[in-house]
């Protein structure tokens, strides 16, 4: 692509207000792991849709790359506009506002730019609950959870960001606006083009607003830790759960010893709540109906479990600051896995029934490599976990460079031979290009070729991510 241009620029300062025109800080240019640096000659922060479709006219006319930037918070690349040369970073942080709420209809209408817990807070204002719940929710924002279709804790429950999402407003390649704010929940009128750009990560088209689904708040929550034996026995307590409590389980959370030595050692002001440390444990949330006790029925259920031989201990919430407890030791997880430094990170899933099978034998074949630790944890109720690989004690990350590889090929050949997926929840980026071109149904992969170049057929946005530049 030919360089940004200084007319180019000067273009657009003739057409766009000058605090679209941001100071080129380092924060748009880095990602959370430090895998990349990224780099860009321009970063524009438009306030409204029209300023977006301005923008992208004239990158498209000029053949300029546009690399989206939300809260940048993703884990794969996708917002670092690394080997884009002459790329400008079109940051949606200033269109922040909330449109609209309709509390009778469960919707609300809100900017990308607008902070996940932000949303959450809107709702909540109006008696009603936003379920999309992430580690970063403080900073992430909504178009960038919808372009990558963030998961989360609650998908056992509410599903996806797809699945909470009614309408997009977005702007396409050539500046075009897409008005597909709808508010209805059946809409049967063609080709679903908000399916098809949710998830997309910024490179079909940029997200400007969304049309969300809203939900009655649970009258009551309850929260409990499970000790389990095995991954199989959580999932057998899984479906005991869902025999008591059908949908009413908001989150299923598995998690292993090795998290919580990890967080004795690099988090100690962390409560850990077994002493010692459990091989296995589940952290369980549900939400019930007016008339019924969370705290009681996580109780019967702990007996039933014990009972059957699935559970062999178990701690049920009494307040909601010991939930909140709870509830830090599973978030701060991700934490403790970054002090210690992977060797090798893996979000995957498969199908139920299969996870056992997987992590016995996806430790085998790392054992089969060298001496490492595993810390597997995730979310078991949909079939999402987070396969990591650690140094021993005594040894860093960088004492096993030449094995990297290795171990990820290992997993995520596993993965793929059992079904599943080598991107649950954070989506391709550029950090899992090859991956899905190794992985990836060459039917798929050549219809999405087709739809990146009807839709982007000079190629300008987010190149280098989902699919090769």
């Amino acid at each position: 692509m030919p360089p940004l241009t200084a007319d180019f620029t000067e273009a657009l300062r003739a057409r766009l207000p000058a605090d679209v025109f941001r100071s080129p800080e380092p924060r748009y240019f880095e990602e959370p792991r430090g895998r990349w640096q990224g780099k860009a000659d321009l970063v524009l922060a438009p306030g409204e849709t029209a300023q977006v479709a301005t923008i992208l006219a004239a990158a498209h006319a000029a053949r300029v790359p546009v690399v989206p930037y939300g809260g940048g918070t993703g884990l794969v690349g996708g917002q670092v506009a690394q080997g884009a040369d002459g790329a400008l970073v079109l940051s949606l942080e200033r269109m922040n506002r909330i449109r609209a709420v309709y509390p009778d209809e469960n919707v609300m209408i809100a900017e990308a730019g607008v902070i996940l817990a932000d949303i959450q807070a809107a709702a909540e204002r109006v008696d009603r609950l936003f379920p999309l719940s992430l580690a970063s929710e403080g900073s992430a924002r909504i178009g960038g959870n919808l372009a990558t279709n963030a998961g989360g804790t609650a998908v056992l429950r509410y599903g996806n960001a797809r699945d909470l999402c009614l309408g997009l407003e977005a702007v396409l390649a050539d500046g075009r606006v897409w008005n597909g704010l709808s508010r209805l929940r059946k809409d049967n009128m063609g080709y679903d083009l908000r399916n098809l750009l949710i998830g997309s990560e910024g490179t079909l088209g940029i997200i400007t607003a969304a049309s969300l689904k809203l939900f009655a708040r649970p009258a009551g929550t309850g929260t409990a830790l499970l000790v389990v034996e095995s991954p199989g026995a959580a999932l057998r307590l899984l479906s005991m759960a869902r025999g008591r409590f059908a949908e009413g389980i908001t989150a299923f959370e598995l998690m292993s010893g090795t998290g919580f030595d990890f967080l004795a050692e690099k988090l100690p002001d962390i409560r850990r709540p077994f002493d010692p440390a459990p091989a296995w444990c589940v952290l369980i949330e549900v939400g019930l109906a007016r008339g019924l006790d969370p705290a009681q029925a996580l109780e019967d259920l702990f007996a039933e479990a014990a009972g059957a031989g699935l559970a062999s201990d178990g701690l049920i919430a009494q307040s909601q600051a010991q939930a909140d407890a709870f509830w830090a030791v599973r978030e701060q997880i991700p934490e403790a896995n970054r002090r210690i430094g992977a060797v090798s990170s893996h979000d995957i899933s498969v199908p139920l029934s299969a996870i056992p099978d997987f992590i016995a034998r996806g430790a085998e074949a790392i054992a089969a490599i060298g001496a490492f630790r595993i810390n597997c944890f995730g979310h078991v109720g949909d079939g999402n976990l987070h396969f990591n690989v650690f140094p021993m004690p005594g040894r860093s990350r960088a004492d096993h460079d030449a094995e990297r590889g290795a171990i990820k090929a290992a997993v995520h050949d596993l993965v793929h031979d059992l079904g599943g997926s080598v991107s649950a929840e954070h989506g391709v980026g550029r950090l899992k290009v090859e991956d899905l071109e190794r992985y990836g149904d060459p039917v798929k992969l050549a219809a999405m070729r087709a739809i990146k170049a009807a839709l982007d057929p000079h190629g300008i946005l987010n190149p280098g991510a989902v699919l090769r530049a």
